[in-house]
């Protein structure tokens, strides 16, 4: 049966004026697909690079064309199910991240991509942390495995993924550099485990970095930033460092020599989120020990700004203009 609902769609890329929110049909489930309930959804800064073009939205929906329906990560409620579909039933509560079309009230989608959130989770806290915390898994433990001894820089500290490392990492037991944009945020992130901050409006990073390390450098930089921070970022690695690429906020990073590398034996590294969520069982078990950490207070998800859906254009405003902190959420209306 085809039920209408809310959702925010783009027919061009552009500014945060070509998000239209409006009413749209969709279609029975398929039999693999299961209907959802949104009850919360993510805001990420992967949405503002779709928005823009900065991401080819094919890649993300093979086939498909404008208009899109952005969002990729929600939570709700299994409102019906396919035919062919296993492991899920009604009323069953999910997650889901890196699927396009998640800013909608409901939202058909393959039952293989879907998350059981454990009943000690919330729909808000699983919305604002399954992809962001998905991303700081990898990074953590698969992209490089941070060790006590370690001294770990974090750029944009002070964001969803950012607050994640910085209590991984602290949960771990490295010593932590966040990189911050203002002194509101850097007090902020030392709450969450931060050693040092650094305030880039004010500070030059690589000269701080050097004289907090006694010139040494760091073992590894996370860097979401990109053209911005990334060559910068290599003048301060410690001898057999990396630093780890997983987002452009500030534009594409340019070129490089490689033999710049050389001298220290360092490394890079570059990650996307999608390859870690494809295989369902690899996903699942992420997932859970994600969850697990939530629950038991190691990471602590801070959710510091809610919309409405209808209001998805501040949001991206605010996202892109380093207004905000933490996680943010999106309330269906």
């Amino acid at each position: 049966m085809e039920i209408t609902g809310k959702a925010v769609r783009i027919y061009e890329t552009g500014g945060p004026e070509v998000l239209k929110y409006e009413d749209v049909s969709f279609n029975k489930p398929k039999n693999n697909e299961v209907r959802l309930k949104h009850h919360a959804i993510g805001l990420n800064f992967i949405d503002i690079n779709m928005r823009v073009g900065a991401y080819n939205l094919q890649a993300f929906a093979p086939g498909s064309q404008a208009p899109y329906i952005l969002g990729m990560e929600a939570s709700g409620e299994v409102e019906s199910v396919g035919k062919e579909v296993n492991g899920f039933k009604v009323g069953d509560r999910v997650a889901h991240c890196m699927n396009l079309g998640s800013y909608s009230e409901i939202m058909n989608i393959p039952a293989d991509r879907l998350i059981l959130i454990p009943s000690d989770i919330s729909y808000e806290v699983a919305a604002a942390s399954t992809l962001q915390g998905l991303t700081a898994h990898y990074l953590v433990n698969e992209l490089w495995k941070i060790k006590k001894s370690q001294t770990v820089l974090i750029h944009s500290a002070a964001g969803g993924v950012g607050i994640l490392l910085c209590q991984w990492a602290r949960h771990i037991g490295a010593t932590i550099v966040g990189v911050v944009s203002t002194k509101e945020k850097s007090k902020y992130v030392k709450s969450f485990g931060c050693d040092y901050t650094i305030v880039s409006t004010e500070e030059n990073f690589v000269d701080r970095v050097k004289e907090l390390t006694n010139g040494r450098g760091v073992d590894v930089i996370y860097d979401a930033v990109g053209k911005d921070t990334f060559l910068d970022g290599l003048e301060c690695l410690a001898s057999r460092g990396r630093i780890i690429s997983y987002g452009v906020s500030s534009g594409s990073i340019e070129p490089l020599n490689i033999n710049l590398l050389r001298p220290l034996s360092a490394s890079i590294a570059c990650g996307g989120l999608l390859t870690f969520t494809k295989d369902p069982v690899e996903r699942a078990k992420n997932a859970t020990e994600l969850f697990s950490l939530i629950s038991k207070g190691v990471l602590k998800i801070e959710i510091n700004q809610r919309y409405k859906l209808k209001d998805i254009n501040q949001a991206h405003i605010e996202l892109a203009g380093r207004l905000t902190r933490g996680s943010s959420i999106i309330i269906p209306d």
